[in-house]
């Protein structure tokens, strides 16, 4: 299915926060769908009607929300439970390891996302040897066989981000997870930057765990993150980072010692943020309904637009041209760009600025074209 100009319009209907600025953010934010005021207008009636009560209808509403991310994974029913973000879903899998034996290591590249990193360099206290893969200076992303050959018969774990936040470079998560199988370790890909706008199917990739979260192209704001568990390694393993939640029976209130659920609940830990899991259904549930690889086809046309208007002005591009490598979001870079992306975020052409990097921008389903030029032309006012 192909997204024509009257489809963006009507979707545009549904978020009614676009009017009034220029939306070029949804890589880190999302725009607020109307639908997502109304669910948690019923978790807040809910609340208020039915006190207590009202966890009768909450607690199934986390399995709900896992099932939309099942269902834009590809994954199968019960592999997926959610949390609060990434930083805490990442150290719910490093408490499942133990880093005494000859396999310890753990295999990153320099382009992920810190908060990941500073999870997995924290399990070095516990004995895990971490080796971080250098990219090549000016590159989208480390180089693919570089990091194959950087994970061995001593790797454990290996996390990586499916699609690089700063430049916004698809990685070969495929080949990666291959290299990984081959010989023996594991890897967690992030799907922050790529579930929503770059269609792919998590069971066909082979990774063992997912995550991610509703903040960026899931249009679902903060604190509904998502992980997956492949379904064979679900009982494999017992996380020291844990809840009450994640017991086989919650509500018998049994002490001293944990018994893990037997399905993917035991990754839960503690109680779930049930009114994030409200507030991100509308975003799932629209992302959805137009379809990832109709979203993508759109994207691709108008992230080669943005690239023709940046190189049209001489800017220096930090994210991948070619459309097979090319996520969401363009990152283009010039003299004061810092500054002036605080400035043009002042006047509500929103965007957002990385160091050694520079602004990034995104389209989404609901961007129209005229928003782009009118970003560009922004800029030219700016520098006069």
């Amino acid at each position: 299915m192909k997204l024509s100009d009257d489809d963006v319009r009507r979707w545009r209907r549904e978020f009614p926060s676009l009017e009034g600025c220029v939306h070029m953010i949804s890589h880190s934010l999302g725009a607020v769908p109307r639908r997502a005021v109304e669910a948690m207008r019923e978790y807040t009636d809910l609340w208020a009607q039915r006190s207590i009560t009202a966890w009768e209808v909450w607690l199934p509403e986390v399995d709900r929300a896992a099932a939309r991310i099942e269902r834009l994974l590809g994954a199968p029913a019960g592999t997926v439970t959610m949390n609060q973000n990434v930083s805490t879903v990442e150290a719910v899998l490093a408490s499942c390891f133990d880093y005494d034996g000859e396999r310890n290591e753990i295999v990153y590249d320099d382009q992920n996302f810190p908060s990941v990193s500073y999870v997995w360099k924290a399990e070095e206290r516990r004995g895990a040897k971490v080796r971080i893969v250098e990219s090549r200076p000016g590159a989208t992303a480390v180089d693919t066989e570089a990091l194959c050959a950087a994970i061995t018969e001593r790797t454990l774990v290996v996390p990586i981000s499916h699609v690089v936040f700063r430049t916004g470079h698809v990685q070969d998560a495929k080949r990666i997870i291959a290299r990984a199988h081959e010989v023996g370790a594991l890897v967690v890909l992030d799907c922050y930057q790529s579930l929503g706008i770059v269609p792919f199917d998590i069971v066909e990739l082979g990774a063992d765990f997912a995550c991610g979260g509703s903040v960026k192209w899931l249009c679902g704001g903060p604190g509904a993150a998502y992980l997956y568990v492949r379904p064979d390694l679900i009982p494999r393993f017992a996380p020291r980072i844990t809840g009450w939640f994640g017991h086989e029976k919650p509500f018998a209130f049994t002490m001293p010692e944990q018994r893990y659920a037997a399905n993917v609940w035991r990754y839960i830990g503690g109680t779930p943020a049930v009114a994030a899991f409200y507030q991100a259904r509308a975003g799932a549930e629209i992302v959805a309904e137009v379809g990832v690889a109709a979203i993508r086809e759109k994207s691709l046309r108008q992230t080669q637009r943005m690239i023709d208007l940046a190189d049209a002005r001489g800017f220096t591009l930090r994210s991948p041209r070619p459309e097979a490598t090319r996520g969401g979001s363009v990152v283009f870079d010039f003299e004061g760009a810092g500054p002036a992306a605080a400035e043009l975020n002042r006047r509500k052409f929103y965007c957002d600025h990385r160091p050694g990097a520079g602004i990034r921008i995104s389209a989404h389903f609901y961007t129209l074209d005229d928003e782009i030029d009118a970003f560009f032309g922004e800029i030219d006012r700016l520098r006069g």
